[in-house]
C-alpha cells in the first residue's frame, strides 16, 4: 500500500507522522471517507467541501484543495483496488503536548485501503450513550473517535454491525458511522441536522433524489417503523434486518429497496453528483 504524507508519496512500512501531532496526542483533526470504485472516487467535491467544514469548525487553516485532490489521484494510481475506501485526514499538526496547538503547520495523509461489498441488510442496536447536539464538535467529523469506537464494540458484541444513538433531547439521531432513515406510517423520514447528526454525503443526495423529509424523530420511533435503513459512504444504502431484539422481516423492505435502486442509478450516471 503507497500512502501520501505531507507531499511524500510512500510505502506504507516506511510513511510515517510524529508522535507529538495534535492528530494523535488529542484527537484535534478532521477527516472524509470516500468511496473509490476501479479508481474512481465517488462524490469527491461534497466530501472536500466538506472537509473545509469541518476544518472551519475546528478552527484548523483551510485545506490545500489542490494539494488534496493531487494527493488523492496519486493514492487511487498507487492502488488499484476494485472498492476502496479513501481515508483523508488532516490535523493541526506537530504541537506541544497539550490542547494548545503548535505553528509547525497541519498535517495531511491520504490512504486507501480495499474493502467489500456490505451485505443488503444488517443488524443494529441501541445504545445508552447519547450524542451531544451542543457540542462545540456537533456536526463535524473530527477525529476524536472514541465514542463511536466504545458503540461499536457495544453493537458487534450483540452480533450487529452499527450501534444508533438519540441525542441528549431524547431523540433519533444517528448511527456511529451512519445517517438512518425510517419509514413510518408511510413516510420516508431521517432526523435533521439539528438532531446533531453528520451532515452525510449519501444521506444529502437521497434527500435529493427522493420524496424523504428531515423531521424530529423520538428514539423509539425505532420500535414503530415499517422499515429503518443506513446511509453512508460504503454503506450506500442498506437495509435494517434487525433493531436490538425487533426483527424487520424481508429487510430491505419496498421503500428500502426502491431508495437503493434509486440511489445505484444516480451514483453510475454522475460521480460527482
Amino acid at each position: 500500500m503507497r500512502i501520501w504524507v505531507n507531499g511524500v508519496l510512500s510505502d506504507a512500512s516506511e510513511a510515517t507522522v510524529s508522535v507529538l501531532d495534535h492528530g494523535m496526542t488529542v484527537g484535534d483533526g478532521v477527516f472524509e471517507t470516500v468511496k473509490a470504485v476501479e479508481g474512481r472516487p465517488f462524490a469527491l467535491r461534497r466530501h472536500l467541501d466538506r472537509l473545509e467544514r469541518s476544518a472551519r469548525g475546528m478552527g484548523l487553516p483551510a485545506p490545500d484543495r489542490d494539494e488534496v485532490e493531487r494527493a488523492c489521484a496519486a493514492v487511487l494510481e498507487a492502488n488499484p483496488f476494485a472498492l476502496g475506501r479513501l481515508r483523508i485526514t488532516f490535523t493541526g499538526g506537530v504541537a506541544p503536548l497539550g490542547s494548545d496547538r503548535g505553528d509547525a503547520g497541519p498535517t495531511l495523509v491520504v490512504a486507501l485501503g480495499e474493502v467489500a461489498r456490505r451485505p443488503d441488510a444488517a443488524a443494529v442496536v441501541t445504545v445508552p450513550w447519547t450524542r451531544n447536539e451542543h457540542s462545540a464538535t456537533a456536526g463535524l467529523k473530527t477525529t476524536s473517535y472514541a465514542e463511536n469506537v466504545i458503540a461499536l464494540a457495544r453493537a458487534h458484541e450483540y452480533g450487529a454491525s452499527e450501534a444508533l444513538l438519540a441525542n441528549t433531547a431524547g431523540q433519533l439521531c444517528e448511527g456511529t458511522g451512519s445517517n438512518v432513515f425510517v419509514v413510518l406510517h408511510g413516510r420516508l423520514l431521517t432526523p435533521p441536522l439539528t438532531s446533531g447528526c453528520l451532515a452525510g454525503v449519501t444521506r444529502a443526495l437521497v434527500l435529493q433524489w427522493t420524496d424523504a423529509e428531515e423531521a424530529d424523530l423520538p428514539y423509539s420511533a425505532l420500535e414503530e417503523a415499517e422499515e429503518v435503513f443506513l446511509t453512508g459512504t460504503l454503506r450506500d444504502v442498506q437495509g435494517v434486518s434487525r433493531v436490538d431484539q425487533r426483527e424487520l422481516p424481508g429487510a430491505p423492505g419496498p421503500v428500502t429497496q426502491k431508495v437503493m435502486e434509486l440511489f445505484s442509478q444516480h451514483a453510475a450516471a454522475d460521480l460527482e453528483p
